[in-house]
């Protein structure tokens, strides 16, 4: 099997990823609710990872970390926590349904910064317009889960900064893959990230990560471990936000996840991934009537492409047919393809992990050339 389809989720861990998800099914309890033997591991293994997640993003304090189901969770939480303190919300072009849906669903208006794909420039211009409109949040998708294209945040932050506006971060394809500091980023609220994509953990985990002092609605409320006796939800973090009993076993395998990262050689790990990148968008675009959406200097391990005549979703059954995995169609992110003028198509979508490797970029060459060969007529 090649597997290309990491922006959705991860799926070739370390093993001590799986070692560690194992062992936490077998001997982890009720994190936060007994004082037995297998309840105190599973505080240990919580603990752990928060020690972990403030030490990949440099944040001042443990308790700045709250687990979440997914990203979207922790972009709904963020939201429903700063959406009704502020005057307006700008969202950029690219962002994903689990942040526009939430807007929608609240009828909360938002301004859209429209840029150019993979244009920087025209981005922090779009920003521009934005604060003269007087926008005083804004939710930047640090990278593209269609495109890979990146956000300049930290331009957008001394911009936002210097206006006195308020971001959040979308790291759902950025987490483990890019360094993130939060220590330097002075306009940001919160960071919202999946623990299942680049930071390795599995499916049901993310991260927010709260940057303010300020108290924060919870989307739920209910039995914390903390304060029983009062029917008020607790006031401190991270207990206010993280009702209900964790998912221990996703929180180890999300722990094991970072601590792998923070093993790696961030200055390699980029050269691996741009070096899958440009390999694809060179075999790519050799493949008559095959349109690639690529840029050398801005984009990530995400590349999306489409033929003139074919469908998308033709394309990506007819190589999963061949165990090839990829994604097509609007990857849950239509305003990113209003943006890029692929609404109508939408696009097949590849995206490399950790273990990628050049002969997996091969194989989907290989069997897209074949397929157009046996379909040159379409």
């Amino acid at each position: 099997m090649v597997y290309l389809d990491n922006a959705a989720t991860t799926l070739i861990r370390p093993k001590s990823v799986i070692k560690a998800a194992n062992k936490a099914m077998l001997n982890a309890a009720g994190y936060g609710r007994s004082g037995h033997k297998a309840a105190l591991y599973a505080g240990e293994i919580v603990y752990k990872c928060r020690e972990r997640v403030q030490k990949l993003f440099n944040l001042q304090s443990l308790e700045q970390a709250v687990f979440t189901l997914n990203a979207t969770h922790a972009l709904n939480q963020a939201i429903y926590s700063f959406a009704p303190k502020v005057k307006k919300i700008a969202i950029t072009g690219y962002e994903h349904n689990s942040v526009v849906r939430p807007l929608y669903a609240r009828n909360i208006d938002y301004y859209i910064i429209e840029s150019k794909l993979f244009d920087e420039k025209s981005m922090l211009d779009g920003v521009q317009k934005a604060l003269d409109n007087g926008c005083d949040l804004f939710i930047i998708n640090h990278i593209s889960n269609v495109f890979g294209q990146i956000a300049p945040i930290e331009q957008i932050d001394e911009m936002l900064y210097n206006a006195n506006a308020d971001m959040i971060i979308d790291a759902s394809q950025s987490a483990g893959k890019r360094k993130i500091d939060l220590s330097k980023l002075k306009s940001v609220k919160a960071l919202c990230t999946a623990g299942h994509k680049g930071l390795l953990g599995l499916t049901g985990t993310g991260i927010l990560v709260v940057c303010t002092g300020e108290m924060l609605n919870p989307l739920m409320q209910g039995g914390t471990g903390s304060l029983s006796n009062d029917l008020n939800q607790p006031y401190m973090l991270p207990d206010r936000l993280e009702s209900g009993t964790p998912n221990i076993v996703g929180i180890a395998s999300l722990s094991e996840g970072i601590n792998y990262i923070l093993s790696l050689d961030y200055k390699q790990n980029l050269k691996h991934e741009q070096e899958l990148l440009a390999k694809a968008v060179k075999e790519l675009n050799q493949i008559p009537n095959i349109e690639v959406f690529s840029d050398s200097k801005n984009q990530a391990g995400v590349l999306s492409f489409r033929h003139k005549n074919i469908s998308c979703e033709k394309i990506a059954e007819m190589l999963a047919e061949n165990d090839i995995c990829v994604r097509a169609g609007l990857h849950c992110a239509p305003l990113a393809h209003k943006s890029a003028g692929t609404l109508e198509t939408g696009t097949v979508r590849v995206s490399f992990g950790f273990d990628t490797k050049i002969r997996d970029i091969n194989g989907l060459t290989l069997n897209l050339k074949k397929f157009l060969k046996n379909n040159d007529k379409i």
